[in-house]
């Protein structure tokens, strides 16, 4: 199964930890590291990594991580990471083919989401995103997450900003070329980010959901959630 990693952002509000945010440590291992790890474990073996900003010095780790640990990784290149995420993703057109899992370099999380994921059945022509119906998840930073309305089948409106959502969006998704096609639509109608284009799948009722059922993950983005981290990683829940 194929796995496409962003990791092409800036990370701002991480740069006391590191100034290059896939490669901060957490534990002693670089964050995308331990994305990698949980991925394949949940079944990914094909992985594509997007890298845009200090990408030289993550390029560089990963052939390192690749040789260390006989990984198949890809490079794919943004040199426009300081636009929306929904770029990072639309660079992987020409790359993959098939369906893939595509997920953020600083999401950690339960590895049997990505099995139990993959092996769902999917339709052809649709998008599937791993939601959390927790929403009392104290966990979650409800100041940054996107906020999903949704029915168990399919998502109905998703953006951060949203007031009546029943699920998080984990940033996990199964991926099939209708996620590019979407990007260039949202893309035109001047929103070029993940969020847009599956509000343009929602709109064709081609943008599904599954349930993580109460699985661990966590968005590593600020100081507070990387503490989190630290302690999940030392439970050995993460």
């Amino acid at each position: 199964m194929k796995g496409l990693i962003v990791a092409a952002g800036q990370g701002s509000r991480m740069r006391e930890h590191g100034e290059s945010k896939p490669l901060i440590e957490i534990g002693g291992v670089p964050i995308i590291e331990r994305v990698i790890t949980n991925a394949r474990k949940g079944g990914i073996d094909d992985i594509y990594v997007v890298t845009g900003y200090r990408g030289t010095k993550v390029r560089s780790f990963l052939d390192e991580l690749a040789e260390r640990e006989n990984i198949l990784i890809s490079h794919i290149i943004n040199d426009e990471w300081q636009r929306p995420n929904g770029l990072s993703v639309y660079a992987a057109k020409d790359a993959i083919d098939g369906p893939f899992v595509l997920t953020m370099c600083d999401h950690l999380f339960d590895p049997e989401i990505i099995k139990d994921l993959i092996s769902a059945d999917h339709e052809d022509g649709t998008v599937t995103l791993c939601v959390d119906y927790n929403i009392e998840n104290p966990v979650i930073d409800l100041e940054d997450v996107t906020r999903v309305n949704c029915t168990s089948r399919q998502i109905n409106n998703i953006g951060k900003i949203i007031r009546d959502y029943n699920a998080f969006d984990t940033g996990i998704f199964y991926c099939t070329s209708a996620m590019f096609d979407a990007l260039e639509q949202s893309a035109r109608e001047g929103d070029e980010s993940i969020t847009g284009a599956m509000n343009v799948l929602g709109a064709r009722d081609k943008a599904r959901t599954f349930d993580i059922k109460g699985r661990l993950w966590l968005d590593v983005d600020d100081p507070m959630a990387y503490g989190k981290a630290i302690v999940y990683v030392n439970e050995g829940r993460l």
